[in-house]
């Protein structure tokens, strides 16, 4: 039997950061996890380069069961903080857009700064190594792995930091929610998150046309709304604007999609008609939106005849047209592409500041598995580092 003061069941963001704090004091620190490799996700994402925090991450760029659960970590954790870490690892970075931080040259290098600072504290990291059986014990825990890193342990703390369902190719499951379950903690629902929208036959055929299209809109669930680009594929909807939107959206509910929404569409039609009337409508849209978009959206809504022949309020009619085109996803692409899982581990059970289970002393839950889910832009990677921290200085602290 093997003995160690804290066993973190998943190698990701949250797990590795955890890690790293639980064992600052001298604790034993052993993380696991099932893939062959660590940090799969941070691999993988923001095109291999990562993109590990934006500079404005707040509360109110997460959606929760409790929107003020995640403030404690996130205050006390800040990007800031991350940022830092980052610094003094001599990784390069740039701010891309809207306060996001993406690595000059690889997300690999977010990876071999955690495992760095791992090793900088001891931390045992088993890889192929699955859990087969977690029981609490009055001193702790009685954890069975099997695989390649099988044995019988030991622990006073686990932390579940599995993560959730998405991109299942890279070894997601449920895991996390059934430990859970199994101590008596409650989960909400989960679905896809910052995923695309996939359409019925009759506007997926139009969508087609014009895959690989990207423009810059407005999009509108309720009153919830993103100003980024929308992209379309031959799947139905995609691109930051729509990902944003796919946590807020229910099926049967309608999103609206306003082209160039900062702009007066209706002026810049009438300049237009002013300079050139001999020109097609869509000719003219072709000026103000990409070619083949304007072509589409010309023909679906029958916008014929030139410029000169079209009267004001046509003109103001298209131009509404334009920025409030409303049209009905029938579903996601699913966790197959989803960047995230929304809900999971319901916030009542969890003491905010430490990430403990209420009423399972020392066990705790960080990262995506718990009912946080960020924006699309670096704020999933940053719950990931303030609650991996949060849980594991509060370990720390306990084996002072």
């Amino acid at each position: 039997m093997e003995t160690f003061d804290t066993v973190i069941l998943g190698a990701g963001a949250a797990g590795m950061m955890c890690a790293i704090h639980a064992a600052s004091r001298g604790g034993r620190v052993l993380i696991v996890d099932h893939a062959k490799a660590p940090g799969e996700k941070i691999r993988i994402s923001g095109g291999g380069r990562c993109n590990f925090t934006n500079v404005g991450a707040g509360a109110r760029n997460f959606l929760s069961g409790n929107p003020h659960f995640a403030k404690s970590a996130l205050g006390r954790y800040t990007p800031r903080d991350f940022i830092a870490l980052v610094e003094k690892h001599g990784i390069a970075y740039h701010e891309k857009t809207l306060g996001q931080l993406f690595c000059d040259h690889s997300a690999k290098d977010i990876i071999a700064m955690l495992l760095d600072e791992m090793a900088r504290g001891g931390c045992e990291l088993r890889l192929n190594t699955t859990l087969e059986k977690l029981t609490k014990t009055d001193a702790g825990f009685d954890v069975v792995l099997g695989g390649d890193g099988a044995a019988d342990i030991q622990c006073r703390h686990v932390v579940v930091a599995c993560g959730g369902k998405s991109i299942p190719k890279m070894g997601a499951t449920g895991l996390g929610y059934q430990i859970a379950g199994q101590f008596g903690l409650t989960v909400t629902d989960t679905r896809a998150a910052l995923v695309p929208l996939t359409f019925g036959e009759d506007v997926l055929a139009g969508f087609r046309e014009i895959a690989g299209v990207a423009a810059e809109a407005r999009v509108s669930c309720g009153k919830t709304s993103f100003d980024e680009a929308l992209l379309f594929t031959h799947r139905g909807l995609s691109g930051p604007a729509i990902l944003q939107i796919s946590s807020y959206w229910r099926e049967k509910q309608p999103i609206r999609i306003a082209f160039l929404p900062k702009d007066d569409l209706f002026a810049a039609l009438c300049a237009s008609k002013r300079e050139n009337g001999r020109r097609s409508i869509g000719t003219a849209l072709g000026e103000i939106l990409p070619k083949r978009l304007a072509t589409y959206l010309a023909d679906r809504h029958g916008w014929t005849g030139t410029m000169g022949e079209a009267s004001d309020k046509k003109l103001a009619a298209i131009a509404s047209t334009l920025q409030d085109w409303e049209v009905f996803p029938i579903g996601t692409e699913g966790y197959r592409t989803a960047e995230v899982t929304l809900g999971g581990v319901d916030t009542s059970g969890l003491n905010s500041r430490t990430m403990e289970a209420k009423a399972i002393g020392g066990l705790y839950f960080i990262g995506e598995v718990v009912d946080v889910t960020g924006w699309l832009g670096g704020y999933n990677f940053q719950w990931a580092w303030s609650s991996g921290w949060a849980a594991g200085t509060a370990i720390a602290e306990r084996l002072a």
